[in-house]
């Protein structure tokens, strides 16, 4: 279970439980547990997930505490609207607006008000939910055009070359016997033409190959001190990728925008998590929080990692600090 599962559904349990308890008994109560720590599952069962917090919240609004904080619902929303197809999106859409119907109408409360709160909380919490699917969905297709590109390349040059090869060995043994010149051109020309094949494939099999932690070494070299803490162990690609990226970034801002004299990087590894500290003595991030930070936050968030960016530790420069999970 990642640290942003616990967190969320800390937050929404503390938002749900706090407030009944300190108001009603011990059957509320229960209420907003189930209404609350199923979160704890959100991202493994969004739809089933979605409704136990939804029928229990609209339970606890309509038969013991109005109104309630809907804090388990709007999570729940938020990712239906970032990860499940158009029929269970609407279905879910449906079901918060008959729920948050039920748990007004049955008590009496006919504080429009109330409705219009909720109504922005939820249509909020389903934008936010289409934005991130759409975010994701661009990134999709941008790495499936990339995949297309180098596919194309390595077919344009596995044709050509192989065709070549291909030509020249077939004429070598026509001609070994009477042109013996020819033969041995023919058989370089084959050699020449698998050099540069190899070659170009190298090139193209780099490409598809994206820089990690590994590659830290080289990219801060001569433009920062990188400390290592505790010991490095294999992490999936795409969390490989985000840290070397955060450096990269970071590093950029650092000594391209910030004018920075000194950086200093340092990647910790922890149990379940690996954090990276870049900090500069520097004028921090050019023109505020620019394209480059908004990248960064969202290539972490999309590895279920969390990022804070601010002034140094003495109050001067400027600090990033991410934190990734191992497993």
């Amino acid at each position: 279970m990642r640290t942003r599962d616990l967190v969320l559904a800390a937050v929404v349990v503390a938002a749900t439980v706090m407030p009944v308890a300190l108001n009603a008994g011990w059957q509320a109560i229960a209420l907003a547990v189930g209404a609350s720590v199923p979160v704890l599952w959100l991202h493994r069962s969004p739809l089933l997930v979605g409704l136990t917090v939804g029928l229990a919240t609209t339970a606890l609004a309509t038969f013991y505490v109005a109104p309630v904080i809907p804090a388990g619902p709007l999570a729940a929303l938020y990712v239906i609207a970032a990860s499940s197809p158009a029929p269970w999106r609407l279905a879910s859409v449906l079901l918060a607006a008959g729920g948050v119907t039920v748990s007004l109408v049955v008590p009496g409360d006919d504080d429009l008000a109330t409705y219009r709160y909720l109504a922005v909380a939820y249509a909020a919490a389903y934008v936010l939910g289409t934005s991130t699917r759409a975010r994701r969905a661009q990134a999709a297709e941008a790495a499936a055009r990339e995949r297309t590109r180098i596919a194309r390349e390595m077919h344009d040059v596995l044709t050509h070359s192989v065709g070549m090869m291909i030509v020249q060995a077939e004429a070598g043994p026509l001609v070994v016997s009477s042109d013996p010149d020819r033969a041995v051109a023919a058989f370089e020309a084959i050699a020449t033409t698998g050099r540069g094949a190899v070659a170009q494939l190298r090139e193209v099999v780099h490409a598809l190959r994206s820089p990690g932690i590994d590659s830290l070494d080289e990219l801060v070299a001569g433009r920062a001190s990188l400390e290592v803490v505790g010991v490095p162990r294999p992490v999936s690609s795409e969390v490989d990728a985000a840290v070397y990226r955060i450096v990269q970034e970071s590093l950029t801002n650092a000594t391209r925008h910030a004018r920075a004299r000194a950086v200093s990087v340092r990647v910790r590894w922890q149990r379940r998590t690996v954090a990276v500290d870049v900090v500069d003595d520097g004028r921090g991030p050019a023109g505020g929080d620019g394209f480059g930070l908004l990248g960064m936050r969202e290539r972490v968030a999309a590895c279920g990692g969390s990022v804070r960016t601010g002034p140094g530790p003495r109050g001067t420069g400027f600090a990033v600090h991410a934190t990734l999970p191992t497993t």
